[in-house]
């Protein structure tokens, strides 16, 4: 069969792949996008998107909870689970459905196929296609780009498969009834998100955790608060454990045993989420056919411009390892485009990465942190300022946490981690000032309006110390 030529094809309509779909077709380039599974990629179907929808749900009943410490008195909300995943759903699919539209109504240059592709040689793909009759298609450009994504890690656990399991994925593509107890393998970003949310909606939660800390990737007193947060709000966390059978009864019991350093552990529930880390999608893509390259890990290997080994084939987001983020994802659109389409390069391991771990409190992260600060030889100062100080965290019952700035010896800031009401959105104050090089006696001194979160700003760098 003859390949079907196009000036670019892209793999995954994923945060960087439609972007990118569209700038290329609006700049008169013929586009085939390849799209397997969902329209938008892990952020609208499992990850970022109905995440923070179910997270929406889930601290509007702690509001009602616990109304009565501002003095309003309310019963107990009563937790509609089957509503939440319609709307969830319904969004998710407003979503998607939106994303089909822009691809094949309004970019006359881009044509969606649906379909499993894979590499035939450097600059053609085979695409086994969804409509059976049709069968499949090959398809050649010069430009190539692969933006597949990531998929839950599953680790190798005896009984695990036969017991039954979920990963974020499934648990947001298909859980439709509330675990009464929901067992969560692995305490780093996911594990928490979904600890914290089950709870608040009326699941009992227990955490197991490697490490013997929660997000170990932290500094310790940074993770350490929240933890503990988690643990005053019921999450029961097993630490230092390691996973090594799972099985389930007769009466659909669920038993995780597990061994501690005080022993061997039998925990049981419901539902098991493993949140252990994610792979790549790239095993089924026979990258070698086409000369690319990829790490131990199965992450594909580019260069600073993004660019694979193969002539004319790039790989955005997810897939090229590092930091997993759907703003990162983006990122890699805009580069690629600026390099394609504007002849602006740029460097990508010279961005920043800021992220948010969206508890409540939010914990905001944006440059070092202590230990990498320390573990790079960079001098710095720290101020820790708790959230208790600040006046709206008091008018507003949203005191726990607190402010941490790192500054470096010119004065100007070095890294930040916020834990507190808001803090994915003090976080970016931050950055703003770093992206800026304001040195923080500008922020001590800017005219910030009262009462508001943004007078953190004045206020972070009063306690500022020799970092140790």
């Amino acid at each position: 069969m003859p390949a079907t030529p196009y000036d670019a094809l892209i793999i995954g309509s994923g945060q960087a792949g439609n972007p990118l779909a569209y700038a290329l077709a609006e700049a008169g380039r013929r586009v085939a996008l390849i799209e397997s599974a969902h329209l938008g990629g892990s952020c609208v179907n499992y990850g970022c998107a109905p995440t923070k929808m179910l997270l929406a749900s889930a601290q509007r009943a702690h509001l009602v909870r616990t109304a009565g410490e501002l003095g309003i008195r309310a019963p107990e909300p009563v937790v509609d689970f089957a509503a939440i995943v319609a709307r969830k759903d319904r969004l998710t699919q407003d979503s998607r459905n939106g994303i089909e539209q822009s691809l094949t109504t309004e970019h006359p240059n881009i044509r969606l196929v649906r379909g499993r592709a894979r590499f035939t040689a450097p600059n053609t793909l085979h695409v086994d296609l969804h409509d059976k009759k049709a069968g499949h298609e090959q398809l050649t450009a010069p430009l190539i780009f692969i933006n597949t994504g990531t998929r839950a890690a599953v680790p190798l656990i005896a009984g695990l498969e036969a017991s039954g399991y979920l990963t974020n994925d499934t648990l947001l593509l298909g859980l439709t009834e509330l675990p009464e107890h929901l067992l969560i393998l692995g305490g780093s970003y996911i594990g928490v998100e979904f600890g914290q949310m089950f709870r608040r909606l009326g699941s009992r939660v227990t955490i197991i955790e490697t490490s013997a800390t929660l997000m170990d990737r932290e500094d310790t007193d940074v993770s350490r608060p929240l933890q503990e947060l988690l643990q005053a709000e019921g999450v029961e966390l097993v630490l230092e454990a390691e996973a090594r059978h799972v099985s389930r009864n007769e009466a659909d019991v669920l038993t995780l045993t597990v061994d501690t350093p005080g022993g061997e552990r039998r925990l049981r529930g419901t539902h098991l989420l493993v949140a252990t880390g994610r792979v790549p999608n790239t095993d089924a893509l026979d990258l070698q056919l086409a000369g690319i390259p990829t790490d131990e890990d199965g992450y594909v290997q580019v260069d600073d411009d993004l660019r694979t080994p193969a002539k004319g084939v790039y790989a955005l987001g997810d897939v090229k390892g590092g930091p997993q983020f759907t703003h990162i994802s983006y990122d890699d659109y805009r580069i690629v485009r600026d390099q394609l389409l504007h002849g602006r390069p740029r460097n990508y391991h010279e961005r920043p990465v800021p992220y948010v771990v969206f508890t409540e409190p939010q914990l905001g992260r944006i440059g070092l942190s202590k230990d990498q600060a320390r573990e790079k030889g960079v001098p710095f100062r720290v101020s820790r300022l708790p959230a208790s100080t600040i006046g709206r965290a008091v008018e507003t019952g949203r005191t726990e946490g607190f402010v941490e700035v790192l500054v470096g010896d010119d004065d100007r800031l070095l890294g930040a981690a916020v834990l507190c009401e808001q803090g994915g959105e003090i976080m970016t104050m931050f950055q703003l000032a770093m992206t800026g090089g304001l040195r923080y006696q500008q922020l001590e001194n800017l005219v910030v309006a009262h009462p508001t979160w943004a007078e953190v700003l004045n206020n972070a760098f009063q306690k500022l110390g020799r970092g140790q």
